[in-house]
């Protein structure tokens, strides 16, 4: 049996996919990125590796493709792929209907549409600003002074919503903490938050070709407030993948490797 893998190697977190020779996925892993990204990848690959009895390194690999941030640095890759491509391949494994997607990545925000094959037709980037990105999620929920989970469902709850007019993560984060000191509704605050976040994902899904539907991927696609606000503000169904969104760049990397190591 062949083993074929993917790495990506995200700014906040990395991930690790190994499939088998029939796309089945035999083992995942996400890690916390550290500032050495190959020190990060190879700790990604390495407990990877562990959870198939076949494979005692990453070097048994039959082929290995690097993607995100830090793809250039992911040791033994045989071909490093852009992760835009790869998220599209990714989303094109686990559920082949989705042509549109919205990746919400830790430090940029994409729009992807994907072609009938799982190649990229169209996409668009705003990497200018992490407003909007994991990064400003992670500060949003610093000033609440509670876990991202908790923050995520924080809106859920809430019955109106107050604007958050600031567009910069610094300038956000100096909003939301004064609403807060002003005692106003923490629930109300993060919904406004949510809301800000998924008018400036609009664009994206234009640019994706979004008609009915769209997904999201990126570790932001577990923010389930952020998914409601964003079914509102687009008027679109967000489609839930069945594998874990986070993964669709390290999944996409690795069906790449298959279908060019076989």
């Amino acid at each position: 049996m062949k083993y074929y893998g993917g790495c990506d190697s995200g700014s906040t977190y990395t991930k690790a996919v190994i499939i088998d020779e029939k796309g089945k996925m035999v083992a995942d892993v996400t890690l916390r990125s550290r500032i050495n990204a190959v020190q990060s990848a190879q700790e990604a690959l390495d407990q990877a590796v562990a959870q198939v009895p076949d494979l005692k390194s990453a070097k048994d690999l039959a082929y290995l493709v690097g993607t995100g941030y830090g793809r250039n640095k992911v040791p033994f890759a045989d071909e490093n792929i852009s992760e835009i491509s790869c998220h599209a391949m990714g989303v094109h494994v686990a559920d082949p209907r989705v042509k549109a997607i919205i990746d919400i990545g830790g430090q940029d925000v994409k729009g992807i549409a994907v072609d009938r094959d799982g190649t990229v037709l169209n996409f668009a980037m705003n990497d200018k600003c992490a407003a909007g990105t994991g990064r400003f999620f992670e500060a949003m929920a610093r000033a609440f002074e509670m876990s991202l989970d908790d923050f995520s469902r924080l809106s859920l709850k809430a019955k109106n919503v107050i604007p958050i007019t600031a567009q910069c993560t610094v300038f956000a984060e100096s909003e939301v903490i004064s609403l807060v000191g002003e005692g106003k509704p923490m629930d109300e605050i993060a919904a406004g938050i949510e809301l800000s976040v998924a008018k400036r994902c609009f664009v994206m899904s234009k640019k994706a070709g979004a008609t009915d539907h769209i997904t999201l991927t990126g570790g932001c696609a577990k923010n389930t407030g952020l998914k409601e606000a964003i079914e509102k503000v687009l008027k679109l169904k967000v489609i839930e993948l069945p594998v874990d969104p986070q993964l669709m760049g390290a999944l996409g990397a690795a069906e790449f490797a298959r279908q060019k190591g076989r």
